[in-house]
C-alpha cells in the first residue's frame, strides 16, 4: 500500500487538476452514482471527537474511507487541530490501495469545490474576493479562486488583525493581485462580488444588509448543525445550493436555522451544484442574484482528490 504525505499531497494535488475532479464528483453524486454514509462523530474526552466517513464513486470507481480525529484543544497549537488519512481501495483487487494524509487532500478539495461553485455561480465579470477568516482554509480559497475569476483586489478579514495580516503578507508573496486587510467584515464584503466564509464563528459574522446584489458566497465554516457563520435573512435573500441536499437538510447550520426560524420554507434550498453543472437546474438566473454554496465536505470529494493523487503517484508524476 502506497503512503503519501501531506508534503507529497501538496506536489500532486494542485487546484487546477482538483476543481473539474470535484466538478465530475459532484455531478455523479447528484446523479445518484455515488454512494456516502452521512458522517458519524464520535464524541470522545476534553471535547475531542473521531469522524468517521465512507463511500464509494460507484460501479468500476474507487472506494474508501475518511478516519479524522479533532482535537480542539491541545498542547502544541502548532499541531493542527484535524489528524487522519483517507485509505483508498483498488476497484480491481479490492485490496488497500494507498493511504493519503487527510488535513491537505481536504484544504485542498474543499477550496476547489468553492472555487468550482464559484465558477459556475458567480457573475462572469466578478473580480473583487472577500476572505472571511484566517486558517488554513483562507489561504486555500485565496488561491483557488484565482483558479476560476481574474482577481483584481483581495480583501481579507480575521478577528486576530495580527493573523489577518499575517496572511495578506503570504498572499502578497504569492500572488500578484492588491491584498487588503479589513478592519471589520462589513468592510471586506462591501463591494465584494464573490464572498468565501471560512471561520470558526458560533455566531453569524456575515449579515445580509453588508451584502451587495449580484454577489456569489462560499459558506464553508459550518459542518455541522450548530455553528452559524451567516444570518437568516441572508439565507432568505440567496438563492440557496448545497453540495449535498440531504446533508444540509440534516447538519447545514443557516439552512436549519433559517427554517426553524420560519425565514424560509424547505423549498428554498433549490437543490445541489451538481444539477447546476448538469444543467438539471438553473444557478444564477440573474445578475443581482446573491448565490451561496453551501459546503458541508463529503468523503466522494476526499475518495475522487485520493484518486488522482494515487493516479500521478503511481505514474511517477
Amino acid at each position: 500500500m502506497l503512503l503519501i504525505d501531506a508534503a507529497y499531497v501538496h506536489d500532486l494535488l494542485t487546484y487546477r487538476d482538483c476543481i473539474p475532479v470535484m466538478a465530475d464528483a459532484m455531478q455523479m453524486l447528484s446523479s445518484g452514482t455515488t454512494e456516502q454514509m452521512l458522517r458519524n462523530i464520535l464524541p470522545l474526552d476534553h471535547g475531542r471527537m473521531f469522524g468517521i466517513m465512507a463511500g464509494t464513486m460507484g460501479p468500476g470507481g474507487a472506494w474508501g474511507a475518511k478516519l479524522v480525529s479533532v482535537t480542539p484543544e491541545r498542547a502544541d497549537p502548532s499541531i493542527p487541530s484535524h489528524q487522519g488519512v483517507v485509505i483508498l481501495f483498488d476497484p480491481a483487487s479490492g485490496a488497500p490501495a494507498c493511504q493519503v494524509e487527510a488535513g491537505a487532500v481536504t484544504a485542498i478539495r474543499t477550496a476547489s469545490a468553492s472555487a468550482m461553485a464559484t465558477d459556475r455561480l458567480a457573475r462572469a465579470d466578478a473580480g473583487v474576493a472577500a476572505i472571511i477568516g484566517t486558517g488554513e482554509q483562507a489561504w486555500h480559497h485565496a488561491l483557488a479562486m484565482r483558479e476560476v475569476r481574474e482577481i483584481s483586489e483581495m480583501r481579507v478579514w480575521g478577528r486576530s488583525t495580527q493573523n489577518a495580516r499575517a496572511l495578506a503578507d503570504r498572499l502578497s508573496q504569492e500572488t500578484d493581485c492588491p491584498i487588503v486587510v479589513s478592519e471589520t467584515v462589513q468592510q471586506a464584503v462591501d463591494g465584494a462580488d464573490m464572498i468565501s466564509t471560512v471561520t470558526a464563528a458560533r455566531e453569524p459574522v456575515l449579515l445580509a444588509d453588508w451584502v451587495q446584489p449580484g454577489a456569489h458566497i462560499n459558506l464553508v465554516g459550518s459542518s455541522f448543525d450548530g455553528p452559524r457563520e451567516i444570518d437568516n435573512a441572508l439565507i432568505a435573500r440567496s438563492r440557496l445550493f448545497a453540495d449535498s441536499s440531504a446533508s444540509v437538510r440534516a447538519q447545514g447550520a443557516e439552512f436549519r436555522h433559517a427554517l426553524k426560524s420560519g425565514a424560509i420554507s424547505d423549498a428554498h434550498l433549490l437543490g445541489e451544484i451538481g444539477e447546476v453543472l448538469s444543467g438539471k437546474i438553473d444557478g444564477r438566473v440573474g445578475a443581482d442574484d446573491i448565490t451561496i454554496y453551501n459546503s458541508l465536505g463529503h468523503v466522494i470529494q476526499d475518495i475522487a482528490a485520493a484518486a488522482l493523487i494515487f493516479q500521478k503517484a503511481r505514474a511517477g508524476a
